[in-house]
């Protein structure tokens, strides 16, 4: 299980990113964080990853302090080396029992090639291959879908869920929340960096139905008047 207690986040003095937030993930499951721009979902993560130092609070991971060497982390906007191959990005990491070129028939990437040739839709599903590489309990994901097209963003959902009944504990961001309620065990709505509410699959609809109501109200008005 993950323990986040009075987690607080601030890039500056005057703006806390994450306001003493507190959430409990159980493990071997998949959940959805979920929120607008801005809402503070890729600190959370950055945190979780130690990318970024919290103010106060804690995590923990499975009753320990988590740690980087328990958690695999796909960013939004993913790095590469210059003048590398895919092949040599990989075999950065450590994983004997890995087979790269099994896995890659589901990505058919040009792993011989430099990446900085690559489409950005090739460049996430190499990071990808990099996460699925590294076998770790916990998967951060931070909006893995943007840029994929249709078959590999089923492809994906489909080891996902497969990885969830390895055991694996993963946590998926996005500003879609289709993306996710075909997917999630949980989704979990994070607004001006606090978690506002929690839904289970059976509440999906419900939860679909109160944000969009929300966005809807809070707009309405000026799109009317925009609109005259």
């Amino acid at each position: 299980m993950i323990i986040i207690k009075n987690l607080t986040v601030s890039y500056n003095k005057d703006k806390k990113v994450i306001d003493n937030l507190n959430l409990s993930l159980d493990s071997g499951l998949i959940h959805g964080i979920v929120g607008l721009n801005g809402a503070g979902k890729t600190t959370l993560l950055n945190t979780l990853f130690g990318l970024k130092k919290s103010d106060a609070g804690t995590i923990t991971f499975d009753n320990q302090r988590i740690n980087k060497k328990s958690v695999a982390y796909l960013p939004t906007e993913n790095f590469f080396y210059s003048n590398i191959t895919g092949k040599e990005y990989l075999s950065l990491f450590k994983n004997k029992e890995f087979d790269t070129d099994q896995w890659n028939k589901l990505f058919k990437l040009p792993l011989d090639k430099i990446i900085d040739g690559y489409s950005s839709g090739m460049k996430k599903k190499l990071a990808l291959l990099g996460i699925l590489k590294q076998d770790k309990p916990l998967m951060l994901l931070d909006e893995p879908f943007n840029g994929l097209d249709i078959e590999t963003c089923r492809i994906l959902r489909m080891i996902l869920l497969q990885l969830k009944e390895k055991n694996k504990t993963i946590i998926i961001t996005s500003h879609i929340i289709e993306t996710l309620t075909n997917l999630c065990d949980f989704i979990h709505y994070l607004e001006a960096g606090q978690i506002k509410f929690t839904k289970n699959k059976s509440s999906f609809s419900e939860f679909e139905r109160e944000v969009f109501d929300k966005i809807e109200n809070d707009n309405k008005g000026l799109i009317n008047e925009l609109m005259k």
